[in-house]
């Protein structure tokens, strides 16, 4: 009998000691141990807070918790709860500037020449390339503070197992050294004297070096420091570590060695007396004798053959020897077999076959394209087309060509390389490529060279090409990705399985939400012991290995060019480079450039572009693996990121901490439910798409094969009239951008149509991640519900469901919004679709053959999509009992709107965006429409020319963006730029005008929109200074550096605000109500100049503390705020659809589901927003504020800048003072803090000062002599524009005059004094009386 503890230890960590006699037990994923619910190691290592869960998420049930998925209201109730309970913070400290380093600078931001010698160390331990060379770079890394951090067990396991392997398999005569080094490795992770704990792989690998090298063995090594079996044991068990989790670790892949290591360890727990220890592992061992090979019985299946001729042979005069015949496998099974070989192997990991189809998707790509290209060249010879006018110069064919000849081009160029770092005498880590080279095949290099190239055609804004750093950059991280995913693909790990939906207790529950993060830790703790260790490259790191790479692309890859000789008439061919590089000037500054040859683009408008896609870039056949952590989730072994980073490492850290702190699990569980609606091909869609796409003809957004616009007619007086050749060129750019255009529209309509046909009557799924604000996003690119129009009417549910009437309903409704009548009632609407039922017939029966009414909506291929659905349904004869696939939308109004409305209980807002109940929707782009042609067409009256160009031509599309965005701060600029783009679609306005309209145009926009958002403007005002404040404060321990004189390199002295600026790096960082850490990445920075064999590239380094950017984290933080509420807002929306057994998807604030569900989705749509906007979210981030930014003091002089101080006496922030600090600051004969102050005798001040200053004069808020005035450094009198006073005062320009000589010194006195964050954040604006309730009667709120 197995004794309870040692069962469920058995039942929750044993994995196979034999790769193919033991699975391991898919109980891991349900069961989760106390020992994996502890912190990561690396984040244990910084003092940094650690807030645990809310008192809330520990209390067994709430108040209706029924104990399952429950009723709604249960789940509402529990929703409600949750959202009002106090938010977990991840706080972390603010980084300090790069030339003040610190060890939590160094956690925050590890430098990159240490990220470059810990990815040359890993490379060079990869298959044991050079293990000397890595261990000299560890032994550096390990005396190195700024490694300390990075350097943790993983790191040195993978030592101990490459000094153990190199004296077992390399080097002989040195084995004994290498034992050596290895014991004592083990010795400094036992005693703890680096802070490095021994693991189970730890354990396994030094059990494995006993085994092979013990007095007994067959290559004994006599060393007195290695411990024997017993020894190790007692280490072990001492730690609290199962026996049957080091017999089970990868490294030990012998079936013998694993039996043998079991023996030795069951020998020693006998010796010891551990009765527990004996009981484990003869259970394990019974367990891997038991297990069979489920296929080691079954024979293999004979393949269909052909007869092949070998060649003729021995030829004679007058006769020949025939050739002999062979029976050949062709060429499609034969690939089939070998990738079927595979699947057996997966199917003892993977329990469907679906899913060893997916695993074979990832990791064989390469293989399957250099095949199918390969055969295809086959086919061309064996044809006899040897006559190049016979062969079409087709794309594969040339990535064949290029594939063979860039394959033996690496292998000579790595080979020099290699030869010439080996030559160095001090090799410089930083700059050795031979370690990475050797990482992967040249063949499977040059592979994902060609494929990144070709994936990034029109990438970046260059029509016919790319930017270079961007290339290099894809090309290195590609080539690291690869590597990453074989290392995943060669241990066999298996794949979590997905949580039921909402668990035992519902997602928002205490218990259900501990669940929640119990699992995921347990399976993320089994995925990364699984895994071998892997380095972070950067970017200069990818740069120059992407450098290379396509350097050597462009040297051999040629296409044959065919033209026609005017003269002559005949037909000339050249070969031509398939690819060149230059350098464009774009805004004033030089860019470098890859362009492809114009007939290898024209092919990838026109070829099958099945050989360019990678399974990163492609939907799943399974569903997705659930989210882990911040690197372990989407693909099976493809990395993906869950956040979009965009050269910001503290994004990436503040996620990593919140997830080991178990503050995001809702926002893993929302991805994991938006990543498993299962997803099909409409193939009526798709019928009609491809015809038309083989028709060349253009149709609703799908390019002609030949641009079909006429080309400008250059004018008769184009050298006499200067106007008339301007408009000409303007027009002849515009026509060339037009052209440029549509060949790339037509690449990216080609990549979903090719995806498309690929997935045609498959199931499939798609990942979802997000971007920094929380918002999710399909990660295959080309082909998902969030692209256009095209891309959603390809999409319908897999799984079907019957209309029923309301469902019926919906289905008409969802059509006469999709043709561009959706602001009637829903009665019109459904009218609407009723009156146009013979047209609906017509386009679902003969979609090109008939009227083509559907062309004329407003999203055509989903409202043909729906015609033919709608025919389906009413000709089946139940059209409520049909059963329908197509996804039915549910659109907010103006949704970020909706949230400024609500969150400011504003209740003329609320009116406008359907938030209050009303008889018809309301319409805000239509009636601020409306205003603006009223103010055009009286301008018209008057003769202004420009209205009189815009007169009727104003539509709600026009006006839209621009209304939208106002409440998220769009300038002028930004207005006419949007408004530039809607005048030029339309058509009927002539190209050269379309800039003075539309500047015309925005100022009336803005102008008409005034006030009508009071509400959403006085919130935005709030947030813009909230973050202004912060991108200004300084951390409470940093004052006294902060106020220290900088010495320039010529002896001299900077000002003290100099290093007040370097010192302001706070970013604008919040919680969202799901425990997701938002941080703004906005800083400004430097970019690095790297010379690479192709050009010289500008790249910026996102491991290099930069001063934030003031501006844009002000600008950028109220549209950034708004989107991380509707953010929420969609994931419980999807969570509680989930637990309710609803399939939903969604594109930000529309949300998709069933027909028949939509009635259902509504109801929870309008709880889940309640439930948000219920729970004090303004209070909550103004708390958020006060917590985070508590120490954090921002200087006086940094609030005398433009209107600032204005703006925040209007929002009502007073500074507390002394008298004696009022008068010392009126002293400086500045009165611009006057409105702000308020003196008080008794109540404490907000003014701070350093605790020890140096002595100087700004330590003393004295008023300055002449002599000091004169010796002050000399300042720009223009440093600050006067306040505008009011027309009539006198003396205006004298009292002008008067300020800007006060603010000459007046920064420099106050550089010393600090006011503490939290006393200048403004308080609230008021709350309005609407009602967030109120929704629940609004019919128009989403629809």
């Amino acid at each position: 009998m197995i004794p309870r503890t040692s069962a469920r230890r058995l039942e929750t960590t044993l994995l196979s000691y034999s790769r193919q006699r033991l699975p391991r037990p898919h109980r891991l994923y349900s069961t989760p141990s106390k020992k994996t619910s502890s912190p990561a190691s690396a984040f244990a290592q910084v003092q940094v807070p650690r807030p645990s869960f809310p008192a809330y998420l520990y209390g067994d049930s709430v108040a209706g918790d029924t104990g399952g998925s429950g009723s709604g209201s249960s789940a509402l109730s529990d929703m409600q709860g949750f959202l009002k309970r106090g938010t977990p913070y991840t706080i972390l400290p603010s980084p300090l500037p790069i030339d003040r380093p610190s060890s939590a600078n160094n956690f925050l931001f590890p430098d990159s020449p240490t990220q470059d010698q810990l990815a040359v160390m890993h490379a060079c331990l990869h298959n044991l390339y050079d293990v000397p060379r890595a261990k000299q770079v560890f032994e550096r890394l390990r005396k190195s503070p700024s490694a300390e951090h990075l350097l943790d067990a993983r790191v040195y396991n993978s030592f101990l197992e490459a000094y153990v392997e190199v004296a077992t398999t390399k080097e002989p005569n040195d084995r004994s050294l290498w034992i050596e080094d290895a014991w004592q490795l083990y010795y400094v992770m036992e005693n703890g004297a680096e802070k490095v704990q021994p693991t189970p792989q730890t354990y396994a690998i030094m059990l494995l070096a006993w085994l092979r090298f013990n007095s007994a063995s067959e290559k004994p090594v006599h060393l007195a420091s290695a411990l024997n079996p017993s020894k190790l044991l007692s280490n072990l068990i001492a730690r609290d570590l199962s026996p049957t989790a080091v017999i089970t670790d990868r490294v030990i892949s012998s079936s013998s060695e694993a039996s043998q290591i079991i023996q030795l360890l069951s020998k020693s727990a006998v010796d010891m007396n551990l009765s527990r220890v004996v009981t484990e592992l003869g259970q394990a061992e019974a367990i891997g004798c038991q297990l069979p090979d489920p296929l080691e019985d079954v024979p293999e299946v004979n393949p269909v053959t052909k007869l092949k001729t070998l060649p003729d042979v021995t030829p004679e005069e007058g006769a020949s020897v025939p050739g002999t015949h062979v029976r050949e496998v062709p060429f499609n099974l034969n690939n089939l077999r070998k990738h079927l070989a595979k699947v057996s192997l997966a199917r003892r990991v993977l329990p469907e076959d679906v899913a060893a189809r997916q695993k074979l998707l990832e990791e064989s790509v390469y293989d399957v394209a250099v095949e199918r290209l390969k055969h295809e060249s086959q086919i061309f010879d064996e044809l006899g087309l040897t006559n190049p006018s016979l062969r079409r110069a087709g794309l594969q064919r040339w990535m064949w060509d290029w594939y063979q000849k860039l394959s033996a081009h690496l292998e000579l160029e790595i080979a020099n390389i290699v030869a010439t770092e080996s030559k160095q005498s001090k090799p410089c880590p930083e700059k050795q490529l031979a370690p990475f080279l050797a990482l992967i095949k040249p063949e499977k290099l040059s592979l994902i060279t060609i494929l990144e190239v070709m994936r990034l055609h029109g990438s970046g804004g260059v029509n016919d090409g790319m930017k270079t750093a961007r290339a290099l950059l894809a090309v290195g991280r590609a080539v690291e990705n690869e590597y990453k995913a074989e290392m995943c693909k060669r241990n066999n790990i298996a794949i979590p399985a997905h949580a039921r939906a909402g668990g035992d207790h519902g997602y928002f529950s205490g218990l259900g939400y501990r669940d929640l993060h119990a699992r995921r830790v347990t399976a993320a703790k089994y995925m990364e012991d699984s895994e071998e260790w892997t380095s972070e490259w950067t970017q200069v790191l990818r740069v120059r290995m992407g450098s290379v790479l396509v350097d050597s692309l462009m040297k051999v890859a040629t296409v044959e060019r065919v033209a026609v000789d005017k003269n002559t008439g005949q037909e000339v061919r050249e070969e031509q480079s398939a690819f060149c590089h230059s350098y464009e000037f774009v805004r004033g500054q030089k860019l470098g450039v890859i362009r492809l040859n114009p007939v290898v683009t024209e092919r990838l408008a026109k070829d099958d572009l099945r050989e360019t896609l990678h399974p990163r870039h492609l939907p799943m056949l399974v569903k997705p693996k659930p989210w882990l952590g911040p690197e372990e989730g989407g693909y099976f072994y493809n990395k993906s990121s869950v956040m979009r980073f965009k050269d910001s490492a503290e994004q990436q850290t503040y996620l990593e901490h919140a997830t080991t702190l178990g503050n995001v699990e809702l926002v893993y569980a929302g991805l994991d439910v938006l990543g498993s609606t299962p997803w099909k091909i409409n193939r009526q869609i798709f019928d009609v798409v491809l015809e038309v796409w083989n028709s060349g003809e253009r149709l609703c957004k799908i390019p002609p094969v030949v641009f079909d616009k006429p080309q400008p007619e250059k004018p008769e007086n184009y050298h006499t009239d200067i106007k008339a050749r301007s408009v000409y060129s303007q027009r002849l750019r515009a026509y060339q951008q037009d052209k440029a255009n549509n060949h790339s529209d037509r690449c990216s309509v080609n990549y979903k149509i090719e995806i498309a046909r690929a997935f045609l009557g498959d199931v499939f799924y798609l990942p979802h991640n997000l971007d920094f604000r929380g918002r999710a996003y399909p990660i295959p690119p080309h082909l998902n519900h969030i692209g256009d129009d095209l891309s959603r009417g390809l999409l319908m549910f897999a799984e079907a469901k019957p209309l029923g009437e309301r469902g019926l309903r919906w289905l008409k409704i969802h059509l006469a919004n999709l043709y561009g009548f959706d602001k009637g009632s829903f009665d019109e609407r459904v009218a609407f679709v009723m009156n146009h039922l013979d047209d609906i017939y017509d386009s679902a029966e003969r979609p090109l053959e008939g009227r083509r009414w559907w062309t004329t909506a407003g999203d055509p291929w989903q409202c043909l999509s729906t015609c033919m659905e709608l025919r389906a349904a009413l000709e089946s004869g139940d059209p409520e009992g049909y059963m329908s696939t197509l996804p039915i939308h549910q659109d907010g109004t103006c949704n970020g709107l909706q949230h400024y409305a609500a969150l400011g209980g504003d209740r003329e807002g609320a009116a406008q965006v359907n938030l209050a109940a009303t008889d018809r929707p309301s319409d805000v782009y239509t009636y601020v429409a409306n205003m603006v042609n009223q103010v055009v067409e009286e301008d018209a009256a008057k003769g202004d020319r420009v209205a009189q160009m815009l007169v009727g031509k104003i539509s709600r599309k026009v006006v839209k963006q621009t209304v939208m965005t106002t409440v998220y701060g769009v300038t002028y600029i930004g207005a006419r730029d949007q408004i530039e783009r809607q005048l030029k679609d339309r058509g009927d306005i002539p190209e050269e005008e379309c800039w003075a309209t539309s500047s015309y145009l925005a100022k009336k926009v803005l102008y008409c929109i005034g006030d009508l958002f009071a509400g959403a403007k006085a919130i935005q005002t709030w947030l813009n200074l909230c973050a202004r404040l912060i991108s200004k404060a300084i951390p409470g321990d940093r004052l006294e550096e902060a106020i220290q004189r900088e010495q320039q390199k010529d002896g001299s002295s900077l000002n003290v605000l100099s290093r007040v600026r370097k010192e302001q790096m706070a970013a604008v960082v919040w919680t969202t109500p799901l425990g997701l850490p938002i941080v703004q990445p906005y800083r400004k920075t430097k970019r690095k100049q790297i010379m690479t064999a192709l050009q010289t590239v500008y790249i910026s380094d996102p491991n290099s503390p930069a001063e934030v950017n003031g501006v844009k984290q002000a600008s950028a933080f109220p549209p950034n705020f708004i989107h991380s509420l509707d953010a929420t807002h969609m994931m419980l929306t999807a969570l509680e659809c989930r637990t309710r057994g609803i399939v939903f998807a969604s594109v930000h604030d529309s949300y998709w589901t069933h027909a028949c569900s939509i009635d259902q989705m509504s109801a929870i749509i309008r709880d889940t927003f309640i439930a948000l906007h219920s729970s004090d979210i303004l209070g909550k981030l103004e708390a958020e504020f006060k917590a985070r930014y508590a120490d954090y003091k921002v200087p006086l002089a940094s609030l005398r800048v433009g209107s600032f101080l204005k703006k925040l006496k209007t929002a009502g922030v007073r500074i507390r003072a002394s008298p004696e600090e009022a008068a010392a600051i009126k002293s400086i004969h500045t009165s611009t803090f006057d409105p702000l102050i308020d003196v008080s005798e008794t109540a404490a001040s907000s003014i701070t000062s350093p605790s020890s200053c140096p002595s100087n004069s700004n330590s003393n808020l004295t008023p300055p002599s002449d002599s000091n005035v004169d010796n002050a450094p000399k300042k720009r009198l223009t440093r600050r524009r006067p306040p505008r006073r009011p027309v009539g005062v006198e003396n205006e320009e004298s009292e002008a005059v008067e300020e800007e000589e006060e603010s000459i010194d007046a920064d420099m006195l106050l550089a010393d004094k600090f006011i503490g964050l939290p006393a200048l954040i403004p308080p609230l604006p008021k709350k309005g009386d609407f009602q967030v309730e109120t929704i629940k009667k609004s019919l128009y709120f989403f629809s």
